[in-house]
């Protein structure tokens, strides 16, 4: 029996719909948060379903232990410590750090 998720296009296809579920949670956060977290939590479902990786700046807009969309200010603390950007979730306490840049000689 035939893997229907590993066609040609699905792949493609879920990347578009990943893009398109972070444009909604964005448009969505202001009125209801709730909806916002859906929509991260189903684009991540596609994610899984497809094996196909949601993009670095997408990635970093959840937090990656309760699946909520991350607004700076709002439900997330960002810091700057040590040269990495710390991102605190507000929801659940989880820290993510990030390299600040790459330095250049």
């Amino acid at each position: 029996m035939a893997d229907t998720t590993r066609r040609s296009g699905s792949r493609r296809l879920a990347r578009e719909r990943i893009a398109i579920l972070f444009a909604r949670a964005a448009e969505f956060y202001p009125d209801n948060p709730a909806w916002s977290n859906r929509c991260v939590e189903l684009a991540r479902k596609i994610g899984m379903r497809h094996r196909v990786r949601i993009d670095r700046p997408l990635k970093r807009r959840f937090c990656r232990r309760c699946s909520v969309y991350l607004v700076p200010g709002a439900n997330a603390r960002v810091r700057i410590y040590r040269g990495r950007v710390i991102v605190t979730c507000l929801a659940c306490g989880h820290r993510s750090r990030y390299p600040v840049g790459r330095r250049t000689s």
